[in-house]
């Protein structure tokens, strides 16, 4: 049977089937519930989310259709009543770049030097999340197919047309979506093609007549991965038992940092759950705000989100915390985390390090705070891998490995494809060269080196 999909602007569709537990918390109800509930996405915040509901159509006899159709109860006219959801992909309509963390500014540049308009644009993401991750909601007993991504992508397609998108965004996408998503070969449009289009020689030749190409960036990120090589990959036991696995240079550096935060009379805590308090998580925000004041800038997220998060997913946080000498807190740095328990594979459990926030300047602390309490408690937890966030070499050198990350594109004014479609080219050899340089870099001594894959 094939499929179809219709776009819905509320996400009243969770009611309607059994839903698989996502792969992170970040695609989870609980969080997108508490995004929503407090501003963070909405028309307001410049997220306005349409969810492209892919599904099937549901057979019924011609004595229900005649039901249906007769009725006076208007929930029974609805079309939806017939539909069995499949599978649910979240799109925002933007007028910014706010929050993505794959930077397309200089294509808006382009636009505007051609006087072109650029936005609105379609995302596709885990808002303020630079996560790599599952982008579909999929229906127990489903998986992601083909066939699922080319219907969401049609739907996407009639998004765009509607409300006059330059293009659309699919940020920090699994392997398997991109894979999917650009097997088929891209078509560049020909010369002559957009020539008719930029001249108006041809009227009935228009942007939605040509084949729109899905073009892939990549990127990298710094993974920690709970492994001890010489150990045959098994798990670490301690801290020390990772540290013993670097070079002696870089273990003696990390000792030192480690150190430096003790002598300033700074002592770490973590917290997990429902173990934070309301005090905890003001000092946490206070923490977290002043990071963003500190240049000038508001952040993303209320007090009242993490609140939101404390009471619907507590089983997901972990707040590391910085005391000074008389008791009081400085430093704060929160963390997701995957409950090994509810995953298919445990061995993909992972910790992840989101929102820090500092009263001041303190020697070493953020490496503490960020890092070295993250890796401790990946390793308490029995955890496999811990990503610490997007961005930054100085992760390389405490033992993050460098991964490749996904974002697809498809953008629909021809014009600026070949353009594009060579920037993405270029850029993936650009990354797949500075992936393999982070990697040479690393500092883990011969035996838990791990070995280097440009595909992987």
């Amino acid at each position: 049977m094939s499929l179809q999909y219709a776009l819905v602007g509320d996400m009243s569709w969770q009611k309607r089937a059994e839903w698989q537990t996502p792969d992170t918390p970040f695609m989870s109800f609980a969080f997108w519930q508490a995004l929503s509930d407090t501003g963070a996405i909405g028309e307001q915040a410049g997220w306005l989310p349409i969810f492209v509901l892919v599904y099937r159509q549901n057979e019924v006899d011609a004595d229900t259709d005649a039901a249906i159709d007769n009725s006076s109860n208007s929930d029974n006219k609805d079309d939806t009543a017939l539909m069995q959801p499949v599978a649910v992909m979240p799109v925002f309509v933007k007028g910014h770049h706010q929050g993505e963390f794959v930077f397309d500014h200089s294509w808006a540049e382009a636009y505007a030097r051609y006087g072109i308009d650029y936005y609105p644009r379609l995302v596709t993401s885990a808002p303020y999340t630079p996560v790599t991750g599952e982008r579909f909601w999929l229906v127990q007993g489903e998986s992601l197919s083909d066939n699922i991504i080319q219907t969401a992508i049609a739907g996407v397609d009639d998004i765009a047309q509607q409300v006059g998108a330059s293009g659309w965004h699919g940020l920090f996408v699994t392997p398997k979506l991109a894979k999917l998503a650009t097997a088929e070969t891209a078509i560049i449009p020909s010369t002559d093609e957009i020539d008719n289009i930029i001249q108006g020689r041809n009227a009935g030749l228009d942007k939605a007549s040509l084949n729109t190409p899905m073009l892939e960036r990549q990127g990298c990120q710094f993974l920690w991965q709970n492994k001890n090589l010489t150990e045959g990959e098994q798990p670490f036991t301690d801290f020390d038992d990772f540290l013993m696995t670097l070079k002696a240079k870089k273990r003696k550096t990390i000792r030192a940092e480690r150190r430096k935060v003790a002598e300033q009379g700074i002592i770490c805590y973590r917290k997990c759950g429902d173990d934070i308090t309301d005090a905890d998580w003001k000092a946490f925000y206070h923490c977290y705000v002043m990071t963003y004041a500190v240049r000038g800038q508001q952040p993303y997220l209320s007090i009242d989100f993490f609140m939101a998060l404390a009471q619907s997913m507590p089983e997901h946080l972990f707040l590391a915390q910085a005391f000074d000498s008389n008791g009081e807190i400085i430093a704060s740095s929160l963390f997701l985390y995957d409950v090994p328990e509810s995953k298919d594979e445990s061995s993909t459990a992972t910790l992840y390090g989101r929102y820090w926030g500092a009263l001041g300047e303190y020697d070493s602390l953020h490496f503490e705070l960020c890092y070295y309490q993250g890796i401790e408690f990946a390793i308490e937890q029995g955890l496999t891998y811990f990503d610490p966030g997007t961005q930054g070499e100085h992760k390389l050198i405490r033992g993050f490995i460098p991964t490749k990350t996904h974002s697809l594109h498809r953008i629909y004014d021809p014009r600026f494809v070949p353009a594009i479609a060579n920037f993405c080219s270029e850029d993936r050899m650009r990354m797949a060269q500075y992936r393999q340089q982070a990697h040479e870099a690393l500092p883990f001594n011969v035996d838990n080196m791990p070995d280097f894959d440009v595909n992987a």
